[in-house]
C-alpha cells in the first residue's frame, strides 16, 4: 500500500496510509498485522488520520517494506485479530462525549433563556423520577441526593446551577461507563481459551487432530475427561459430566447425553461425548465471560462490598446534614454545596475498577484471575500447597529411554504408549507423545474407546489386545498384570531416580518408561520468595515414592510434603488446613489435582495441565516461571493497599468540599464539578498498573 512518511527517528516511524478514509475494523488489521512483524515491537495506529506508529528493533527497510506489501484484504486472512479490540467502543464514546460539550456550548450560545429554563426543567424530570423511584423502593441513596439537589436549584430559580449540575452528572456517568466497559471489555478479550486443536471425527469414525480455525458448523468433535470444550454445539453421542462453572458459576457437574447442548469455556470431568459443532465464532463465549464478569459475586472482595455498603449508609447522613445546615444558617446555598457531594459515586466506581484493572494486569504477567475477592484471598493466605509433577517439577517432562519387556519392540511399545497418552494433557503424557513425535513415530489410531481412571492410567483395546497404561499401583495392583517370567531382575535394576510408567498388554508387563522430571531451575527460589512474602507453611503433595518426595523437599526446603497421595488424600489436607484456620493456596496441574483446588480458598492452575484443573481453578498462571506466583501475591497485596488508599482519599476530600461549602468558601456548582473531577480522576488512577508505582499507596 502506497504511505508516506511523517516522521521518523532511531527506532519509530510515522505514516499516514493513502488509502482514504479508515474504518476501526481497518486500523486493528493495520496494527495487528505490523505487530506480527519480527523487530516490530508497539504499533498505534490512528484511524481518524490514517496514521501509524510503529516502534521497532529491526532495520527500517523491514518494517517500509511490509507497509508497502501491505493490503487489507490479504492481511484479514493472515493476521488474528481479536475478536474486540476497544476501539469501537472508544470512538463511540469519544463522539458521545464531544457531542454533549458541544450541545451545551450551543444551548448557551444561540438558545433564548425561556427555551433553556424548559429544557433544563424537562432534562430534570429524569433525574426527579429516579430519585422518587429509590424512594419508593424504601431507600436512600445517591438518586436521591442528585434529585435533591437538582430540584432545590431549580425552585430557588438558580437554573445556572441546575444545569450544570446535570451537565456534570452526565459527563461523569459517561465516563464512569466507558471505563468500565472498557475494563471489562480488554479482561473479557483476554480471557481467551487458548485451544488450538481439536479432534475431528471423519465419516469413517476415525479421528484427527485438525486445527481449530479449521472447524466448521456441522463438523463433529469428540471430548474427553480433563478436556475443555472448545465450540457450542450439541451432543450426538456419548455421555459426559461436565463442569459449567465458568457459564453458571455452579460447582457441581451437569451430565450431557446425546440431544444435550454444550458451551464453549466448560469442561468435561468424566465420560467423553462426540459434539456437532453449532457456532464457530465464539461470540457466545465473549458474550457469557462479560456476563460472568459485570453480574457473578466472584468479582467482588470483601473489601470492595464494604465500601458500596458504606457508600449507601452515607446518603442518609448526607440529607440529615444539609438539613441541619439549613436549619442552623438558613442559608440554602450553604445546604445546596452537601447535596452536591457525596462520597459513594467515587466509592463505587473507584472499587471495581481497581479489581478489573488489578485482574487485566495480570494477565500480562501471565497470570488469568477469575474474580476480585481472590485476589484478596491470595494477600491474606498463609499456607500454599503444591502438586509435584508439572508444577515444582519441570513443565516439559523429557523421556529418557524406553524399557521393552516379554521380548517386545522398543519403537513399538513407545508407538503403542504415544496412541493412548495423546487423548488425555498431562505432562507426562506430553513427554511420551512429544518422544514419538522426534523419533518419527507415527501413531495411527489402532484402539477402541479409551478409559481414563484418575490418578492411576489408561485402559483400552488395541489389536484385540487388553492395553493399560500408568501408575505402578494400576497396573500390577488394580488390573493384576504380571511381569514376564525370567525379567524380574531387570525390572528390579531400573533406576529409581527417574518417574516410571508401566504400559501392559493382556495382563503383561510391555515396557517402563522412564521419565525425567527435574526440580525446575528457579522453584527453589520461588519458595524463598513466597516465605518472605509472608506464606507460614509451603507443603508438596505427589503420587511418587517417600524417598523421591523427601529429597525433592529437602532440595526445595519445604516445610512439609506428602508422598503417595491419591485425589481425595490432597484435597483432605487442604480441607484440614482450612478447618484448622489457615488461608489455603493449592497449585496443580492435572485431573487428579481438581478436588484439592476445589477445596482451597484459592486454586490456581498451571496453563499447561489439564483443562478441567484450569476450569476448576480461581486462577491460572503461567507454565514458564513459578515466580508468577510471587507476582500474583505482590499484585494482591498492593490491590488492597489501593483500595484502602482509594477509601482514605475519597473520604477526605469530598469531607474538605463538604466543609468549604458550608463555611461559604465554594459554591455548589463549583463543588459539584470539583466532586465529579475527583471522581473522575480517581476512577483513572485505579486503572492505572499496580505493580509500576513506586511509592507507597494507603497512607491517609
Amino acid at each position: 500500500m502506497k504511505c508516506k512518511i511523517l516522521h521518523e527517528s532511531a527506532g519509530r516511524i510515522r505514516v499516514h496510509l493513502c488509502c482514504g478514509r479508515m474504518s476501526c475494523a481497518q486500523a486493528d488489521i493495520l496494527e495487528y498485522y505490523l505487530l506480527s512483524k519480527t523487530g516490530v515491537i508497539a504499533v498505534k495506529v490512528y484511524e481518524r488520520t490514517g496514521d501509524a506508529a510503529v516502534s521497532y528493533l529491526c532495520s527500517r527497510e523491514d518494517v517500509v517494506g511490509a507497509l508497502a506489501a501491505f493490503s487489507y484484504e490479504s492481511a484479514a486472512k493472515s493476521v488474528a485479530v481479536p475478536e474486540r479490540t476497544g476501539r469501537a467502543m472508544d470512538r463511540e464514546y469519544e463522539e458521545k462525549l464531544v457531542m454533549r460539550v458541544v450541545w451545551r456550548g450551543m444551548k448557551r450560545i444561540f438558545l433564548p433563556a425561556p427555551v433553556r429554563i424548559a429544557l433544563a426543567w424537562l432534562r430534570a424530570a429524569g433525574y426527579i423520577v429516579k430519585g422518587l423511584a429509590t424512594l419508593l423502593r424504601g431507600k436512600l441513596e445517591v438518586p436521591v441526593l442528585d434529585a435533591t439537589a437538582i430540584t432545590v436549584s431549580l425552585l430557588r430559580g438558580d437554573y445556572k446551577t441546575a444545569s450544570s449540575v446535570m451537565f456534570l452528572l452526565g459527563v461523569g456517568g459517561l465516563l464512569e461507563e466507558w471505563t468500565h466497559k472498557r475494563s471489562v471489555d480488554d479482561l473479557a478479550g483476554a480471557m481467551s481459551l487458548g485451544v488450538e486443536r481439536v479432534w475431528l471425527r471423519l465419516g469413517d469414525g476415525t479421528e484427527v487432530l485438525t486445527p481449530i480455525s479449521e472447524i466448521v458448523s456441522g463438523a463433529q468433535i469428540v471430548v474427553r475427561a480433563g478436556n475443555l470444550i472448545p465450540l457450542d454445539g450439541k451432543v450426538v453421542s456419548g455421555e459426559a459430566e461436565v463442569n459449567q462453572s465458568s457459564m453458571t458459576g455452579e460447582a457441581l457437574a451437569v451430565r450431557k447425553s446425546p440431544g444435550s447442548y454444550v458451551y464453549a469455556g466448560t469442561a468435561v470431568e468424566t465420560g467423553e461425548c462426540v459434539v456437532a459443532v453449532e457456532k464457530v465464532s465464539g461470540e457466545g463465549r465473549y458474550d457469557r465471560i462479560v456476563k460472568s464478569i459485570e453480574e457473578s459475586e466472584r468479582l467482588k472482595s470483601a473489601v470492595e462490598s464494604r465500601s458500596e455498603h458504606l457508600a449507601d449508609s452515607l446518603v442518609p447522613w448526607s440529607l440529615g446534614a444539609t438539613a441541619l445546615v439549613y436549619l442552623l444558617t438558613r442559608n440554602a446555598t450553604k445546604a445546596l454545596s452537601i447535596l452536591m457531594v457525596d462520597f459513594s459515586c467515587a466509592l463505587k466506581l473507584s472499587m471495581p475498577l481497581s479489581v478489573l484493572s488489578a485482574m487485566r494486569e495480570s494477565i500480562t504477567h501471565g497470570v488469568s484471575v477469575k474474580g476480585g475477592r481472590f485476589l484478596e484471598a491470595v494477600a491474606e493466605a498463609d499456607t500454599i500447597v503444591f502438586d509435584k509433577t508439572g508444577t515444582l517439577t519441570h513443565a516439559e517432562p523429557r523421556l529418557v529411554r524406553v524399557e521393552p519387556f516379554g521380548g517386545r519392540d522398543e519403537a513399538e511399545m513407545l508407538r503403542l504408549a504415544a496412541c493412548l497418552e495423546e487423548h488425555f494433557p498431562h505432562t507426562i503424557a506430553n513427554a511420551v507423545v512429544r518422544a514419538a513425535k522426534e523419533r518419527g513415530l507415527d501413531h495411527e489410531e489402532r484402539h477402541s474407546k479409551v478409559d481414563y481412571v484418575v490418578a492411576h492410567g489408561i485402559a483400552s483395546e488395541i489389536d484385540g489386545e487388553h492395553a493399560v497404561i500408568g501408575s505402578h499401583h494400576f497396573v500390577f495392583e488394580d488390573e493384576g498384570c504380571h511381569i514376564p517370567a525370567g525379567e524380574e531382575a531387570r525390572f528390579d535394576a531400573l533406576p529409581n531416580e527417574y518417574s516410571q510408567l508401566y504400559l501392559a498388554l493382556d495382563g503383561e508387563l510391555a515396557a517402563v518408561i522412564l521419565i525425567e522430571d527435574p526440580v525446575r531451575t528457579e522453584a527453589a527460589d520461588a519458595i524463598a520468595r513466597l516465605r518472605e512474602q509472608g506464606f507460614t507453611q509451603i507443603v508438596m503433595m505427589t503420587g511418587d515414592s517417600e524417598r523421591t518426595a523427601a529429597a525433592v523437599a529437602k532440595k526445595l526446603g519445604l516445610d512439609d510434603y506428602r508422598a503417595e497421595v491419591l485425589p481425595e488424600d490432597k484435597a483432605r489436607f487442604v480441607r484440614e488446613a482450612r478447618a484448622a484456620g489457615h488461608t489455603v493456596l493449592m497449585v496443580g496441574d492435572g485431573i487428579n489435582d481438581s478436588p484439592a483446588l476445589s477445596e482451597a480458598d484459592i486454586g490456581v492452575a498451571i496453563s499447561t495441565g489439564a483443562a478441567i484443573a484450569r476450569e476448576i481453578a480461581d486462577v491460572t498462571v503461567s507454565e514458564d516461571d513459578l515466580f508468577a506466583l510471587v507476582t500474583l501475591r505482590e499484585l494482591s497485596t498492593a490491590l488492597m493497599r489501593r483500595i484502602r488508599g482509594n477509601y482514605c482519599a475519597i473520604m477526605s476530600f469530598n469531607l474538605a468540599l463538604i466543609l468549604l461549602g458550608v463555611f461559604g468558601v465554594l459554591p455548589p456548582a463549583t463543588g459539584a464539578l470539583l466532586h465529579n473531577g475527583s471522581t473522575v480522576a480517581i476512577g483513572l488512577r485505579s486503572m492505572t498498573r499496580l505493580l509500576e508505582e513506586k511509592k507507597e499507596e494507603g497512607q491517609c
